[in-house]
């Protein structure tokens, strides 16, 4: 330790425990320490020992009291050595008078070395080095030896430099601080030069150099920080004027906070930051061994203003742990090893415009014992502040990537409908499946496998297929927007459905047994969007028109050499596409952008549709008055060649000197 601070966990139930701190002394005999007991306190000589207890690990901190500084004259209270501190301690968590846990802790702190006392003028003057160098003999890297080829090296002695003096390094690292540069006028250094070299080349001193900095003292910006780069919060303040959707929601220390979710291949990502405005559901398998704790809940977040708000955690101890735990690799013994675990958190984030107002946490906890798999949950939900009802209107009436596709059956009284997907689980089958909807923006791809014997009956196969894939339609509309009305048919958008080709030939007898044609076995979900404005500065997306359709395959019985009364399996799947398309149709090209492609500006480098643009308004380079008069100066000099080419021109000459 050498710090003023040091910090440990104590993993367990704290409930109960007896937290304290002693100093130790070191036996001049033995070189031991004393034996420790159970009847210390949180307080010895100058150290403290605080506990902050959690729900299976408390914090333990210990820290010093004392100052640091080193003494002056007359003072007291400090540091006499600059090795002020050299002590050892022992932190004891003891039950009933019974030692559970031992720290030992050895400190060895030095005085601040920050000067207090009255400062000398006589400071090093730096020049500047805009017009002058610091180092003149750059390639002098060691200190009191000579470095070899380094001529300019003052350590290099005569004798020394006469080994190497036809191979010294050359150029600014070598001495030369000052070289001539090429557009210098008295510069010999190119091989070819220019005829028009001496009209345009720089009469300067060799003091004012391009190799020394600045030609002159200018206007200088501020460099723009990365977008992927965290800006560092060195003072309490606001870190930015509010959150937009998508950014990443952060925390009072500045870094990202985190909620498990899935990545692209499926794994969970423990470290994963949550985003503005994006809700998810995900689910995550453990183990025992694998089980790790996620962020601390006591974290603060901050709001989008600079404010930082406390999260309002409420726990919940699960009995009925069937929907959790999916299997179990042993049976249950009095041996078997068993740690209370998260198994569910579910955030609630109220927001309102641009800002976070509060956090709701809800922390679902049971018993997980070792051989048991634990399917986690983890879900993410924003709530607008301004929403009066379970319906969420959220500010912007548009969908948002990420939230489910609003549905409605307009034939039945209920009018409420969905639109879902299948999620396998266990083993596939279509029979074990669950639902989950369809999210707006995100394409996906999902299937199930349907069991099919020997003797299916192709009509009865054909009707049973159709049957599972529409049971995950249950709607006739779908909603153009996320707030759109149920009494309102104008906010609605009616599926086109594409009936799937249905054979009237069974081909389940005879010798075609087993071979079934035209199974509609793949469903197809498109959906066409457009971006019809924003509302600040969000995007707002609407749904134009929803398409299904079937794709067909063949299904034939796949068996071995002998083909019995077994079962067989035919995959059906189901993918949703989502396509956006202008809002409103491009502007149809003219006969004449068809027909002469070498006018278009788009196709080729030379563009003479816009050869008086710099003349225009539209052009704001300079200022209009300059490029007005260099446009009547141009025009004047084509004029002027274009009548003293003419021939009259020179006959009007020889008439005239005649």
């Amino acid at each position: 330790m050498s710090g003023q601070r040091a910090n440990s966990f104590f993993l367990g139930n704290s409930s109960g425990v007896n937290f304290s701190i002693i100093l130790s002394s070191v036996d001049e005999e033995t070189g031991k320490l004393q034996l420790a007991n159970c009847s210390g306190s949180k307080r010895a000589g100058d150290w403290n020992l605080t506990v902050t207890p959690g729900m299976n690990t408390s914090k333990v901190t210990i820290s010093l009291t004392r100052n640091l500084q080193l003494c002056l004259p007359n003072a007291t209270d400090c540091c006499a050595t600059p090795l002020c501190v050299v002590e050892t301690l022992q932190v004891l968590a003891c039950h009933d008078s019974v030692m559970l846990a031992h720290l030992l802790i050895q400190a060895e702190i030095y005085a601040n070395s920050s000067f207090t006392g009255n400062v000398s003028e006589n400071a090093t003057i730096i020049p500047n080095q805009v017009f002058q160098p610091l180092g003149s003999c750059p390639c002098d890297l060691t200190t009191g030896a000579c470095d070899v080829r380094c001529c300019c090296d003052p350590e290099c002695t005569p004798d020394l430099k006469q080994l190497f003096s036809e191979s010294c390094i050359t150029g600014v690292f070598g001495g030369d601080v000052n070289p001539p540069f090429d557009q210098l006028c008295s510069s010999e250094s190119m091989e070819y030069t220019p005829d028009w070299f001496p009209f345009l080349c720089v009469q300067s001193s060799l003091n004012n150099t391009p190799f020394l900095g600045y030609f002159y003292h200018g206007s200088t910006s501020t460099a723009r920080i990365p977008p992927f780069k965290i800006p560092l919060q060195t003072s309490p303040g606001k870190l930015f004027t509010g959150y937009r959707q998508g950014d990443p929601i952060m925390t009072e220390e500045n870094e990202y906070f985190t909620v498990p979710q899935q990545s692209m291949a499926g794994q969970c990502v423990g470290n994963a930051p949550v985003a503005y405005l994006q809700d998810f559901d995900v689910k995550c398998l453990t183990n025992l061994a694998s089980y790790r704790e996620g962020l601390p809940h006591d974290v603060r977040i901050n709001s989008g203003t600079g404010d930082f708000i406390q999260q309002n955690v409420v726990y919940r101890t699960i009995t009925d742990m069937g929907k959790f735990i999916t299997e179990s690799e042993s049976l249950h013994t009095a041996e078997v090893l068993c740690q209370n675990v998260t198994f569910a958190e579910h955030y609630a984030f109220i927001w309102k415009d641009k800002d976070i107002e509060r956090i709701n946490v809800t922390v679902i906890l049971g018993s997980l014992c070792d051989g048991e798999i634990l399917t986690q949950r983890f879900t993410v939900k924003f709530l607008s502040l301004e929403s009066t009802n379970a319906t969420e209107l959220f500010g912007n009436p548009g969908y948002q990537v990420g939230k489910p596709v609003r549905a409605a059956n307009m034939n039945a009284s209920d009018t409420f409908g969905s639109l879902n997907i299948w999620q396998p689980a266990g083993r596939g089958l279509c029979t074990s499946a669950t639902y989950t909807p369809v999210l707006f923006g995100l394409d996906s791809h999902s299937g199930c496998i349907l069991e099919v014997g020997i003797n299916e009956d192709c009509s009865f196969l054909r009707g049973n297929v159709t049957e599972k894939l529409n049971s995950l339609i249950q709607a006739t509309h779908i909603g153009k927007r996320e707030n759109s009305s149920y009494s309102d048919l104008n906010d609605w958008v009616e599926i086109i459905r594409l009936d799937p080709f249905n054979s009237d030939t069974n081909v389940s007898t005879g010798s075609l047994k087993g071979i079934c044609p035209d199974i509609p076995a793949n469903l197809n979900i498109r959906i066409i969007f457009a971006e019809v404005g924003a509302v600040q500065g969000i995007p707002r997306e609407e749904i134009l028109a929803v398409q299904i359709s079937y794709s067909t395959v063949v299904w034939q019985f796949q068996c071995g050499l002998i083909c019995e009364n077994s079962i067989s399996f035919l995959p059906i799947t189901a993918s949703v596409q989502f396509i956006k398309v202008p809002a409103q149709p491009p502007i149809p090209m003219t006969r004449f952008q068809m027909n002469y492609t070498e006018f278009d500006c788009n196709r080729n480098d030379v563009c003479w549709p816009q050869l008086f643009y710099p003349v225009t308004r539209f052009y704001t380079g300079e200022p209009y008055s300059q490029c007005l008069a260099k446009g009547l100066s141009l025009a004047f000099l084509v004029l002027l060649a274009a009548i003293t080419s003419n021939p009259w021109f020179s006959k009007l000459c020889n008439s005239s000197l005649l």
